[in-house]
């Protein structure tokens, strides 16, 4: 049998679906719907909570309880990659045109804020394996992060990793001014010469840190995609390493295989 609290978070959430309260809009206080519904507020607060772990509503403090906005959707396929490549060598005019996660989003350039942050670290040994370098050595930290202007979380937590020595063949790439780089990380390798021959992708879930989930803006409840992806150039070795950490509740994964004719 549904306790109480469930029951109201039924009824509220059949409200919240037919669309009144709207999206961004305030619901009542939660004595005044403790009263509405007969219980008391600890109960209404059980039942609000149901709403916020699934992503229904949010809490601000301060202000009260919101339906939540529909937040912009993130849709990753695996031919992003090779979408990426076939653009590299294009004139800037025409890669400045849009970007990998215009290419995800459906937005355009003008939709987005782009951040990006370099710093140089030494690698340690998940990264020294990951390149097949020595611990200690010199790479390139580069941590970036892009949201919908009219949102106030960025899609994914990105830290992409390079080898300092290979990228420093062109002063440019250890230059964040000159992000975003029109073309991304695929012509930023082209200008040194290096062509990739496959991206490997490996994908697991887990709860947010308390760090992820305040800057993603998800809701108790809501896991993170942890997504890590190997770079490699046409002769086999890893020349880029990207950690993506992904919301849960706005991210879709989807993966074509092309299979040969028998």
């Amino acid at each position: 049998m549904a306790k109480r609290y469930e029951k109201i978070a039924d009824a509220l959430r059949e409200e919240i679906r037919s669309g009144s309260p709207a999206p961004g809009e305030r619901l009542a206080a939660e004595t005044a719907l403790a009263e509405k519904y007969k219980v008391s507020p600890p109960t209404m607060r059980q039942a609000l909570g149901v709403l916020q772990a699934e992503g229904l509503v949010e809490r601000i403090h301060g202000r009260g309880t919101f339906v939540r906005k529909e937040r912009t959707r993130n849709l990753r396929t695996n031919e992003r990659h090779q979408w990426e490549k076939d653009r590299a060598r294009h004139p800037e005019e025409k890669r400045a045109e849009t970007g990998a996660t215009e290419h995800d989003t459906g937005l355009t350039v003008s939709d987005l804020v782009f951040e990006a942050e370099y710093t140089e670290t030494e690698a340690d040994a998940e990264l020294a394996g990951v390149f097949g370098v020595e611990v200690g050595t010199r790479l390139l930290e580069r941590r970036y992060r892009t949201r919908h202007r009219s949102e106030d979380a960025p899609f994914s937590l990105i830290s992409s990793y390079l080898v300092h020595e290979v990228v420093a063949e062109n002063p440019e790439l250890l230059d964040s001014g000159k992000e975003p780089w029109p073309g991304g990380t695929q012509n930023q390798l082209y200008t040194i010469g290096i062509e990739l021959g496959a991206v490997e992708e490996r994908v697991t879930a887990r709860p947010p840190t308390v760090e992820e989930a305040e800057e993603l803006n998800i809701t108790p409840g809501v896991a993170v995609l942890v997504l890590k992806k190997l770079s490699r150039s046409t002769d086999g070795n890893v020349v880029e390493y990207s950690r993506v950490v992904l919301p849960g509740d706005r991210t879709e994964l989807m993966f074509t295989t092309p299979l040969r004719k028998w």
